[in-house]
């Protein structure tokens, strides 16, 4: 037991007592229902409703980062502005990038994660039995065609005679069909894997936003794809929930391969070395100010993963990715407003 949980023999009849507060049972039953319906570990099973299991089936909770990244390539094309328009734009491309595309990306991953999700978190809809595979399927089929649809309708709108936001938007349904799917399954692989979730929260949705607003260039590209390299190590943070299904089945996630210290630290390295080398190259174009304040945004990270993660990425990763995500996020737009003053 770690040390965070002391045992106190004098505890036993107060947490007895506690658990017996009909208050207490009603705020934790309550508290596992919304887990459930964002897709977050920690929940319960027991939905009957269809449509909420749909939701949960799409990790709502996941699609964060991904509308994020949209507005971060808006900011990095250096030609949005404030119009009723451009703001209808971004909406239309963030459902896109959001409930559509990454909903899709959440249905088929959990359909071909059945049998380790069985192990892991046998309260999600498809071990637990809520939904049928068949209604699975038609889920994911009937996201992805709409995903399609949105993005054909922002080249439209945007006026493009190459259909960059639909070609994009193919392109990350195929890295998200062979992450999950066989016989390629990416996921087998913790360096493949977590790089190709890493650049799909980063990059994919930085690219789509970016193009909307302006052109997407080699630059942009290549830069996204570097700091996806610190969504590499974001990404890794998810693995440690499902070290005993993984190794159990043979998935070669970081925990496994290098055991739980270990891969803490590779992800943390990860995480900050490659947002410090993003502020050096902001510094290397001239953008100083925005270099400073990527920076500061770093050190609460640093500081989260000291208090947490590295003490105890198992029992805290959840605890983790609450606090320190904001800064990383938050200094994605900074690099994107920063690219964009820049002209890159």
């Amino acid at each position: 037991m770690s040390e965070s949980t002391p045992i106190n023999p004098n505890s036993q009849p107060n947490e007895a007592i506690e658990s017996a507060n009909p208050e207490v049972i009603i705020t934790e039953d309550r508290n596992a229902k919304t887990r459930q319906l964002l897709g977050m570990k920690g929940a319960s099973a027991g939905e009957t409703s269809i449509w909420k299991i749909r939701l949960q089936l799409m990790k709502p909770i996941t699609w964060i980062p991904l509308i994020w990244g949209v507005v971060c390539g808006a900011a990095s094309s250096g030609n949005y502005t404030w119009t009723l328009e451009n703001v209808l734009k971004s909406a239309l491309c963030m459902l896109l990038s959001g409930p559509l595309l990454t909903g899709y990306t959440q249905t088929i991953n959990d359909y071909y994660d059945r049998e380790i999700d069985a192990i892991n978190e046998p309260y999600r809809p498809i071990p637990s039995g809520a939904i049928s595979e068949k209604q699975v399927v038609s889920q994911f089929v009937v996201l992805l065609l709409l995903g399609y649809g949105v993005a054909y309708t922002l080249d439209l709108w945007a006026g493009h005679s190459v259909p960059n936001v639909l070609l994009l938007s193919v392109f990350g349904s195929f890295i998200a069909y062979i992450y999950s799917a066989p016989p390629l399954k990416l996921k087998q692989n913790g360096w493949l894997g977590n790089y190709a979730l890493g650049a799909s929260y980063i990059a994919l949705p930085w690219w789509a936003g970016h193009a909307l607003f302006g052109e997407l260039n080699w630059k942009i590209v290549i830069l996204t794809l570097f700091y996806s390299l610190a969504g590499l190590g974001i990404a890794i943070v998810n693995d440690f929930k499902s070290v005993e299904g993984d190794r159990q089945l043979g998935l070669q996630s970081l925990p496994v391969m290098f055991g739980i210290k270990t891969a803490a630290l590779i992800c943390v390295v990860m995480i900050d070395l490659f947002q410090g080398l993003v502020a050096g190259y902001l510094v290397s174009i001239h953008e100083n100010l925005y270099a400073a304040i990527l920076v500061l945004l770093i050190i609460p990270q640093i500081t989260f993963q000291d208090m947490y993660f590295l003490r105890d990425p198992i029992a805290n990763d959840v605890k983790y990715q609450a606090s320190a995500q904001p800064f990383l996020v938050l200094g994605m737009l900074v690099t994107g407003i920063a690219l964009g003053h820049a002209g890159v």
